[in-house]
C-alpha cells in the first residue's frame, strides 16, 4: 500500500470518528465531498505563485460542508512522511476560493486546525466535530481592536474602580497613597505596560504565541491580568484559561484575578466549579487537574478557550502537560522567571545528557520554540538586573560556606570513608553531594550550617533579632533536624525569648502547612511582636522547608535565604533565589505601630537593599560558574568545637553517620564533575559534528527529507574507516532505556526534537493519541492505559492476546487488566497498535 493511501485511510477513519459523513445515513445527509474540482481565478493563481499546479483547476482533497450544505472546511491531505504544513498556502488558496474560514491540514498522524481569521494553524489531536466548528463560527475576533487598544498605567485600575479619578481623596495628594492602599489599586509599571504593548505589536505581525520572561517579584500575574483584560475587552477572547503547575499557585492566581478584574469579569477555579465553569470568563486550573485521566478531552472542546496562559511555562507545558496546552485552539502566552541564558557562562557542548542543567536547557529551548520564539528571544524580557536597576528589586549578597565534609562531597572524587564490619574487614565507601542526608549523615555538619547562619545572618533593622529567613533542606527528616538545631542555638543566643518557636518546620508533613506560609508572610507565625509589642513582625523567624515556598511565595521582609541542600534544577535555583528579591520598608505602618521605635535609625537603614543567600553546597558556582561572592565569612580554626554535640556513629545498609568534627573551610573553587563516561559522550558529539558538516545532508534537512538522510548516512558515513560509526554504537553512547531509531538521532542533531524521550515518555505519547481517538470512560481509563503499554512492551502478553491463548492470562501479571476491560477495548487496542505504533523503538 502506498504511503499516500495509508494516510487517506487514517484520515477517513478520523473523519468518521468525528461524525463527518461520506454517505447519507440515519444521522443526516453526507457532508464530505472528495476531490472537489475547483476552478481558480487568475488572481488566485497569481497570488499563490509559480509553485502552483500548471492548470487553472485545482482539487480539494476533502471539502467538508456545513448543515446547510455550503462549503465549510477545506481538508488538505499529505503523505505520512510530509509535514502537513507544506500544504498550508495551497489550502489557503482553495479555502478562499470556496469562501471557507477553516482549514484542516493532515498527514494521517499529525494534524493542524487553521482559522483564517485568527492567524496560525494549531496542532490538534483529533478532528473537530461539525457542531463544534459551527458553534465557533459565531465568534468573530477582530485583531485591529486589540492592536489599537490604548493601554496606560491605570488599565487594570479602571476595572478595579472605574471612577477612581473622581474621588476627592485620590485628587488630594496628602490622601492619595492611603486611598490607593485602601482600595488595593494596582497601577501598571512602565515595563508591565511595555509587555502588553509587545503583544499588540506581535499580533499586528500575525503572531499568536508569546513568551514573557520576567524575574520573580516583577508582577507577572498583574501583567497577565492586563493581557487578559486586553483580549476580553476587545472581543478577541470569550474565555481565558490560566494554567499553573502547583496547587498553591492556583488559589493565589484566582485571588489575584478577582482582586484585579472582578468588577468586569468573573474568575473561577475549575475544580471548585466543575458544573458551571462556563459562567466565568477566566478559568484557573492546575495542569494536573486537566491531565488526570485526560479529562480535558472529555470535558472541554478545543474551542472553549481563546487565550491560554501558562504560568512557569516550561514546567506547565513539559512532558505530558503539553498535550493539555496544545489541545486548545487560540492565542498562547507563556510566563517564566527562568531566563534562557542562565547557562551563558557554560559551554553547552561540555554538558552531557545526564547533567540537569543540560536537560533543563533543552526544555527551555523547546519552550521558546513552542511560544513562537525560535530565535531564542522572548516576546518581552525584564530581568532581575533590570528590576534592581529600576529600584523595584534587590540583589542577593551571596555567602559561600563549605565545611570539610561538604567540600569533599563537591569534588570529583567525592567523600570517602572507611567502614569496619563485624569481622574487622575494612571497606571504603564514597559519597557525593547527592548522598547528603540520604546515605551520608553528619550532625556536626548540620550544626555548623546552623551556627554559621545564626552568627552571620542579616538582622531585623528595628528589633535586632535574626531577620526573617527561609531554609531549604534535603528532605523532611533533614528539615526536622535543622529545625531542632536552630531552636537550640536560638535559645543560647536569645535566652527565654522563643520557647522552641524560633524556627518552624513547614513541609507537607505538617498540618495546615500552607496556612503557616501565609501566617509567616503576614507576620503572625508563632505569634508576633516578640521583642516589641508594637512592632508587628513574626515571632517565628525561620521557616524550614524542602520544596514548599519555592514558587509564587511573596514575603517582602525576608532578609535571609539558606541553601542547606544541593540544587540541580536551574528553575528551582532561580525561584529560590527570587524569594528574597522583593523590596520592603520596615517603617511601613502595617508593621510598625510605634514610630518611637525607629528614632535615631537612618531612614535608609529601614529599607531593604539586599538579602543574604547562604550557599553551603556551591549552588551558585554550579549554576553561575566563577560567581563573584559578596562575602566570605570568618571561619573558626580547624579542630575548634561548637557548644554541643549529640548522636553517634552507626552504619546500616550502606548509610554512614559521621561524628567527625566538621569545621568550616576556606572557600575553594571546585569544578563540578560530570556524570557518566566522557568517552561515550564524545563519540556521539563527533558523529553529530560530522553529520552537521556534510553539505549534502544540510540540503536534505532543508527539504525535511528524513528518509533520504537516513539512506545517505548508511551509504556514506556508517562503517567507514577511522570511526566506524554505526547505529549500535550510537545507541550505546546515548544510554537510553529503549532502542533509538536513526530518524530520532537525526531529528535530535538538527533540533527537531529537544531530547531523546524515555520508553515511558514515548508510551505516554502513543497512548495520548489512542485516547484522543477512543476516549475510554473514567472507569476504564487506567486499565486501558496499562493494557496499551503492556501490549507494546510485554512480548509474552502480546503473544497471548494475538494467539488468543487466554488461559495463560492466569499466570501473566497483566491478565487482570485484560479481564477488567470491555470487549470493545480489548479488540480496539491491539488493532490500533498494529496500524499506528512501531514496536521496534520500544525494545531495549
Amino acid at each position: 500500500m502506498s504511503k499516500e493511501a495509508k494516510s487517506r485511510i487514517k484520515i477517513n477513519k478520523l473523519l468518521e470518528e468525528a461524525d463527518w459523513r461520506f454517505f447519507d445515513d440515519e444521522k443526516g445527509t453526507a457532508n464530505i465531498v472528495l476531490e472537489n474540482n475547483v476552478k481558480l481565478t487568475k488572481t488566485e493563481l497569481d497570488e499563490f505563485g509559480e509553485d502552483f499546479e500548471k492548470t487553472s483547476n485545482g482539487y480539494i482533497d476533502y471539502l467538508l460542508l456545513d448543515n446547510k450544505g455550503f462549503p465549510f472546511i477545506v481538508l488538505e491531505a499529505k503523505k505520512e512522511e510530509i509535514n502537513p504544513l507544506a500544504a498550508k498556502e495551497q489550502a489557503r488558496t482553495y479555502a478562499q476560493s470556496q469562501n471557507c474560514r477553516f482549514i484542516i491540514l493532515s498527514n494521517g498522524n499529525l494534524h493542524y486546525f487553521w482559522d483564517l481569521q485568527r492567524g496560525n494553524p494549531n496542532i490538534i489531536s483529533k478532528f473537530p466535530r461539525p457542531e463544534m466548528v459551527i458553534g465557533y463560527t459565531d465568534f468573530k475576533p477582530n485583531s485591529e481592536t486589540l492592536i489599537n487598544e490604548i493601554v496606560n498605567d491605570d488599565y487594570v485600575v479602571r476595572t478595579q474602580k472605574h471612577d477612581y479619578e473622581n474621588d476627592p481623596r485620590y485628587n488630594y495628594e496628602g490622601q492619595r497613597d492611603a486611598f490607593i492602599e485602601e482600595h488595593k489599586l494596582r497601577f501598571l509599571r512602565k515595563y508591565q505596560v511595555r509587555a502588553v504593548e509587545r503583544i499588540q505589536e506581535e499580533v499586528k505581525n500575525g503572531k499568536d504565541r508569546f513568551l514573557f520572561e520576567m524575574a520573580t517579584g516583577t508582577g507577572k500575574t498583574l501583567t497577565a491580568a492586563a493581557v487578559i483584560k486586553l483580549f476580553l475587552r476587545t472581543g478577541n477572547a470569550r474565555r481565558v484559561l490560566f494554567l499553573v503547575d502547583r496547587l498553591e499557585l492556583e488559589d493565589q492566581a484566582d485571588k489575584a484575578f478577582k482582586q484585579y478584574l472582578k468588577t468586569d469579569y468573573k474568575c473561577s477555579i475549575y475544580k471548585e466549579n466543575r458544573d458551571d465553569w462556563r459562567q466565568a470568563e477566566i478559568v484557573v486550573s492546575t495542569v494536573q487537574s486537566f491531565l488526570f485521566k485526560n479529562k480535558y478531552k472529555r470535558i472541554f472542546q478545543p474551542t472553549d478557550f481563546d487565550l491560554v496562559i501558562s504560568d512557569e511555562a516550561h514546567r506547565s507545558i513539559g512532558g505530558n502537560s503539553r498535550a493539555v496546552f496544545e489541545y486548545f485552539i487560540g492565542y498562547k502566552l507563556g510566563l517564566t522567571a527562568t531566563p534562557k541564558d542562565y547557562l551563558k557562562k557554560f559551554d553547552k557542548d561540555a554538558l552531557n545528557d545526564k547533567d540537569p542543567r543540560e536537560l533543563e536547557r533543552r526544555m527551555l529551548l523547546d519552550t521558546y520554540i513552542t511560544f513562537g520564539c525560535e530565535d531564542g528571544k522572548p516576546t518581552y524580557q525584564y530581568s532581575l538586573l533590570d528590576g534592581v536597576r529600576d529600584e523595584y528589586l534587590v540583589n542577593p549578597c551571596v555567602v559561600d560556606a563549605r565545611t570539610e565534609i561538604t567540600a569533599e562531597l563537591l569534588n570529583d572524587e567525592g567523600y570517602t570513608v572507611l567502614i569496619t564490619d563485624e569481622d574487622g574487614e575494612e571497606t571504603s565507601t564514597t559519597f557525593s553531594q547527592r548522598d547528603y542526608e540520604k546515605k551520608l549523615f553528619s550532625e556536626n555538619t548540620n550544626q555548623i550550617f546552623c551556627k554559621t547562619f545564626i552568627d552571620n545572618a542579616f538582622v531585623d533593622p528595628i528589633s535586632g533579632e535574626i531577620g526573617k529567613t527561609i531554609v531549604f533542606c534535603v528532605s523532611q527528616n533533614h528539615a526536622a533536624k535543622i529545625t531542632q538545631i536552630l531552636n537550640e542555638f536560638a535559645d543560647q543566643k536569645f535566652p527565654g525569648k522563643y520557647q522552641s518557636d524560633f524556627a518552624m518546620q513547614v513541609t507537607s508533613w505538617i498540618p495546615d502547612a500552607q496556612q503557616l506560609t501565609i501566617n509567616f508572610t503576614n507576620n503572625r507565625l508563632g505569634g508576633k511582636g516578640n521583642f516589641f509589642d508594637l512592632y508587628q513582625t513574626s515571632k517565628t523567624r525561620v521557616c524550614v522547608t524542602v520544596g514548599m515556598m519555592t514558587t509564587g511565595y511573596d514575603c517582602p521582609d525576608l532578609l535571609n535565604v539558606c541553601l542547606m541542600r544541593p540544587i540541580y534544577s536551574p528553575t528551582d535555583f532561580i525561584q529560590i533565589k527570587g524569594r528574597g528579591t522583593r523590596k520592603c520598608n520596615f517603617a511601613n505602618k502595617e508593621i510598625l505601630k510605634d514610630k518611637t521605635l525607629i528614632e535615631g535609625i537612618q531612614p535608609e537603614k529601614l529599607k531593604k537593599s539586599k538579602f543574604k543567600l547562604f550557599d553551603f553546597f556551591a549552588n551558585c558556582e554550579f549554576f553561575e560558574e566563577k560567581f563573584n561572592y559578596d562575602e566570605v565569612i570568618k571561619l573558626p580554626p580547624k579542630g575548634s568545637s561548637i557548644n554541643f554535640k549529640r548522636g553517634g556513629e552507626y552504619v546500616t545498609s550502606g548509610d554512614y553517620d559521621s561524628i567527625l568534627s566538621d569545621p568550616l573551610k576556606s572557600m575553594t573553587v571546585n569544578e563540578i564533575g560530570l556524570e557518566g563516561m566522557k568517552i561515550d559522550r564524545m563519540y556521539f558529539d563527533k558523529f553529530e559534528d560530522k553529520v552537521k558538516e556534510d553539505n549534502n545532508i544540510q540540503e536534505m534537512v532543508l527539504q525535511k527529507d528524513f528518509e533520504a538522510i537516513e539512506q545517505y548516512i548508511y551509504d556514506n558515513i556508517f562503517e567507514k574507516p577511522e570511526e566506524y560509526y554505526n547505529i549500535s554504537k550510537l545507541r550505546n553512547a546515548v544510554k537510553i532505556d529503549r532502542r533509538l531509531q536513526l530518524r530520532e538521532i537525526i531529528e535530535k542533531i538538527f533540533g527537531f526534537i529537544p531530547y531523546f524521550k524515555s520508553k515511558d515518555e514515548l508510551l505516554e505519547d502513543e497512548f495520548e493519541k489512542f485516547d484522543s481517538r477512543y476516549l475510554p470512560t473514567d472507569e476504564y481509563f487506567s486499565f486501558a492505559k496499562d493494557y496499551f503499554k503492556s501490549y507494546i512492551t510485554d512480548t509474552e502478553f502480546r503473544d497471548i492476546i494475538e494467539n488468543k491463548k487466554y488461559a495463560l492470562l492466569n499466570t501473566n501479571p497483566n491478565g487482570d487488566v485484560f479481564r477488567k476491560l470491555t470487549p470493545e477495548l480489548r479488540t480496539a487496542i491491539p488493532e490500533y497498535i498494529k496500524d499506528n505504533v512501531s514496536l521496534n523503538k520500544f525494545i531495549a
